[in-house]
């Protein structure tokens, strides 16, 4: 495997676990302020951030590459009100779909199509999530200043159940 398509993958696992931990300070937060729908829903999208580093993880073993985990940086975010965490959550998507888009670049460049197989899953995953962050926070702002509203999402959000991605490696 080329080299540096394996060190941006390997670089990339470390991320998708930061963003776990992103995701449960999300949920702790909306724990802590009484919102179990949306503690669930941050809880879930931990659960899929460390099943996306797995997916990596396994992809670079299957390829009989080195892996290196490094330290996972604390969560640094501030948490000032119920919509902080939707707006963070949106720019930290980008922030991921532009790490996917060079890791695709660097296969592209060596035509590495196994890799670019691997992550055309991932473009496609990553579109999912940030309509899904964007939709939140729409959401948020329609219905989020009315208690019945907030009530009715919160419950909407509380109903999500986790799905383990189905990705042949």
């Amino acid at each position: 495997m080329n080299e540096k398509v394996a060190k941006l993958i390997n670089q990339q696992i470390n991320k998708e676990f930061y963003s776990a931990y992103l995701y449960l300070e999300f949920s702790n937060y909306y724990g802590a302020v009484g919102l179990d729908g949306f503690e669930n829903w941050y809880k879930i999208q931990a659960q899929e951030e460390r099943d996306h580093a797995m997916l990596f993880y396994q992809y670079l073993q299957n390829n009989e590459v080195k892996i290196t985990l490094e330290a996972i940086d604390k969560p640094d975010c501030s948490l000032t009100d119920n919509m902080a965490p939707l707006k963070a959550g949106l720019k930290h998507e980008k922030y991921v779909t532009e790490l996917i888009n060079n890791i695709y670049a660097a296969a592209y460049e060596i035509h590495d199509f196994r890799t670019m197989q691997l992550l055309d899953w991932f473009v496609k995953e990553q579109g999912e999530e940030e309509k899904n962050a964007s939709d939140l926070i729409t959401k948020m702002e329609l219905f989020g200043t009315d208690a019945k509203g907030l009530y009715m999402l919160n419950s909407e959000l509380k109903a999500r159940v986790y799905t383990a991605p189905s990705l042949v490696l």
